[in-house]
């Protein structure tokens, strides 16, 4: 796979990965959750913890072409505001679109 399609790949999987918490009611895709709707503190959990995924996966998709590069609070500023932005759309249709998740 070339680098190109590499990175592209990563960035769809960060668009999916950040929109994944707005557009279900259970934990992580997978646990069911008592409540029946999700809170934004949920959501907002769950998207700190998909931001870590995509960077991991990430970084795995570095080791595997070469050395990993060490990156400093600017790369993960940038990534995480990049992330944000993903996550946009998700949002939108949670709390805007739908009208309180109803």
């Amino acid at each position: 796979m070339s680098q190109s399609v590499s990175i592209w790949l990563l960035i769809l999987l960060a668009f999916v990965a950040a929109n994944l918490p707005f557009v279900n009611q259970r934990l992580l895709t997978v646990v069911p959750l008592k409540a029946p709707v999700k809170n934004l503190a949920w959501r907002l959990a769950e998207l700190l913890f998909w931001y870590a995924v995509v960077i991991g996966i990430g970084m795995a998709m570095e080791r595997a072409v070469g050395q990993n590069q060490s990156q400093g609070w600017e790369f993960y500023a940038v990534t995480g505001a990049m992330f944000l932005t993903l996550a946009f759309p998700g949002f939108v249709y949670r709390y805007l679109v739908r009208r309180g998740g109803r």
